[in-house]
Parts: C-alpha cells; structure tokens; sequence
C-alpha cells in the first residue's frame, strides 16, 4: 500500500522512548524493501557471502516511495514524544519522502504524569491536539494536491493554529 499513496500520515504513540513494536517492525520492512535486492533468486536463499558480493559489485537502491509526502503524529504521557517524531522523520526523508510541512509533524503530551486509567479522559477533553491532528491531515492533503498538479506549496498556508504558543 506504500508504494501505491501519494502520502502517509503515521499517528504512535511513544513507548518507553521507543516507537511501538508493530511500527518499528514496518520500518525494518521497509528499509529492506527501499534499498532491496530486484532479483531475491540471486543469492539462492540467504547465503550472506553472495549478497555481500553483489552489494560490492554495486547495489542499487530503487527507492520505492522516493518523492511522497509524509505526516507524523507522535504522542506520549511523559517523556520522548520529540525524539520519536525525530527519528520517525529522519527515517523517512532519508528513503527520499518529503514532509508535507511543519504543522504535519507534531510530537504533544497527553495527560502529561498522570494516571494510565485515566489517560484517555485527558486526551478526551484535549480539542487542541484533535484540532492539531486535523490541521495535520489537512496539510498532507494540501501538499499532496499540490504535487499532483506539478506546484510547490508553503502547505498550512490557510490553516490557524489552535494553540499559539
């Protein structure tokens, strides 16, 4: 489904200043597939000397998702919600996907120390951070209109920001 989206909104949340194990099994995936072999029957299964021969050779990297546009929610209830949003957005700029644009990447805390039992009453109540997901959602789109038609675009242009400071 990757290489099929013009763009990619990926919403995790941050575990023990990690991202989740579902999502870190994805970029591992992807990685591969970013700069992966063409032709898997060349090494006849997995024999590391043949593939560390063909890298030697020259390997090149299709860069399968090159070119689209990405947007990353990260949110947490303590502490790592910037370092995960980093890395997540270090990770995809460096197979070649362009960011939609500041208001599309958001680390925020939510129910910052409190209770886990009671950590989706505060998400709840935070219209902020919907309206900050939405706007998210709203310059990926933007963006990714734009390039369709060949424009480059400041993307949030239009957009108030909910909360500003």
């Amino acid at each position: 489904m990757w290489v099929a989206a013009h763009g990619v909104m990926i919403v995790t949340p941050v575990n023990w200043y990690q991202t989740s194990s579902p999502l870190k099994l994805m970029i591992d995936r992807l990685v591969c597939a970013d700069g992966g072999n063409p032709d898997p029957t060349s090494t006849h299964g997995k024999h590391a000397k043949e593939a560390k021969e063909i890298e030697m050779r020259g390997w090149d990297y299709p860069r399968h998702l090159k070119g689209r546009l990405f947007s990353v929610i990260v949110h947490g209830d303590t502490e790592g919600a910037e370092s995960v949003r980093r890395g997540i957005s270090d990770w995809l700029q460096s197979m070649g996907l362009v960011s939609a644009g500041p208001l599309a990447e958001i680390d925020r805390y939510i129910g910052y120390w409190e209770p886990y039992a009671t950590s989706h009453e505060s998400f709840d109540k935070d219209e902020g951070m919907k309206e900050e997901v939405r706007n998210a959602a709203r310059t990926l789109l933007e963006a990714m209109f734009a390039a369709k038609h060949g424009q480059q675009l400041t993307a949030r242009s239009t957009l108030t920001q909910p909360r500003q400071k």
